[in-house]
């Protein structure tokens, strides 16, 4: 199963169904099924977006780093969007967000990887 590793505090705020758009410099023609990953950074500037926009978001020691925290389909990749979580240059546009109950410690990697599913077949379907 395809994973893709996005910085705390955005890997929340996608698995919990709040930002519907992951922006890359770069674009996919992979449409499906995709494990979040937290990566084992924090991007504080992040934060502070998400608070600006009115939106909650548990501080950084609540956060879960360095695991699979999620599952989300990946339905389109757009150069624009009227997400107000859109800033390109490409946007992986994101439906049917789940928070996993237990998260999966593993390690990230860049760009999208595969994760063999049989290893988490009990949490994640």
């Amino acid at each position: 199963m395809k994973a893709l590793s996005v910085r705390q505090p955005w890997a929340w705020l996608i698995v919990n169904g709040i930002k519907d758009i992951e922006n890359r410099k770069w674009s996919t023609a992979y449409r499906g099924p995709v494990l979040i990953h937290a990566s084992k950074k924090w991007d504080q500037n992040g934060f502070d977006y998400a608070d600006a926009m009115g939106e909650f978001v548990p501080n950084r020691e609540d956060h879960i780093f360095g695991a699979i925290v999620g599952k989300v389909n990946l339905v389109d990749c757009v150069m624009s969007h009227s997400s107000k979580w859109f800033f390109g240059p490409q946007g992986f546009v994101f439906k049917d967000p789940i928070e996993f109950k237990t998260a999966i410690p593993y390690r990230g990697q860049l760009g999208f990887f595969d994760v063999p599913i049989r290893l988490f077949h009990d949490t994640i379907t």
